[in-house]
């Protein structure tokens, strides 16, 4: 067999796996003897399309990495809604008195928004126009607001202006929100400008609190991440069971000694 036909090969064993574990089989043995290879075979072709980012491996199995699809803001306003007040009630205790915060765009963080009026004195940069406007209601929060480029569909600021401002500002707190959430990734992102103006919040941030309801801890394929650091939280939903994919990656985050804290 050529070195050509050998790759060729590989690749169809690969895609032939994958649609496997989509339709449900994702024992290694059961893996073998569907696509005629040896278990050790498997495991390695296992270990390298998670490497390439196909799948997520799991306790005992993989899981397939869903091509991930942006949704405007207005339809994740929609979605998770319990779950999103949940999270944000849970991360109302991290918020500290007369602090200052730095508050990511998207809905998750914009529910903690809704639990920030009234509750100053505390400063809150942020570069969601929704968290903004709600928050300049409050007589007794300060907004600050980033510049930048507005992203159409979450309403995020993004760009140049946007990091030069943070490199300038301290957090006590900074709530990241994330279209995804990886054991081994750390957070996910459509572009690269979103996960860059995370990165330099965090950076300038005492501690950083991950909001992110459990369907965001499904295995996703996105071009942009930002490692989760030891020290950070995540503030996660209820609704994830412990055999789930987000119940998996959840105690993965756990032995990564990431904090984790699961809202009622």
């Amino acid at each position: 067999m050529t070195d050509a036909t050998s790759r060729r090969a590989t690749r169809a064993r690969h895609d032939a796996l994958v649609e496997l574990l989509r339709d449900g089989v994702d024992g290694v043995e059961a893996l073998a003897g569907r696509v005629g290879v040896s278990s050790s075979t498997v495991r390695r072709d296992l270990a390298r399309l998670q490497r390439e980012g196909r799948i997520a491996r799991t306790y005992g199995g993989a899981l397939v990495r869903d091509t991930f699809t942006e949704r405007s803001f207005g339809e994740s306003a929609r979605i998770h809604q319990e779950a999103k007040a949940a999270i944000a009630e849970a991360a109302l205790p991290l918020v500290p008195e007369g602090g200052t915060v730095f508050l990511d765009a998207g809905t998750t963080c914009l529910a903690l928004a809704r639990r920030l009026v009234g509750r100053g004195p505390l400063t809150v940069v942020t570069r969601g126009l929704e968290a903004a406007l709600l928050l300049v209601r409050s007589d007794d929060v300060r907004v600050v607001v980033l510049g930048g480029e507005v992203r159409p569909l979450s309403h995020g600021v993004v760009g140049a202006l946007s990091s030069l401002s943070l490199e300038r500002l301290a957090f006590d707190v900074a709530f990241l929100g994330a279209d995804a959430v990886d054991p081994e990734r750390g957070i996910g992102e459509p572009t690269l400008e979103e996960i860059h103006v995370k990165e330099v919040a965090a950076s300038r941030a005492s501690s950083v609190v991950v909001l992110a309801d459990s369907s965001k801890l499904a295995p996703a394929t996105l071009p942009a991440w930002l490692p989760l650091e030891p020290t950070w939280t995540l503030v996660t939903g209820p609704d994830a069971g412990p055999a789930s994919a987000a119940g998996v990656a959840r105690q993965r985050l756990r032995e990564s000694l990431v904090a984790v804290v699961v809202a009622d």
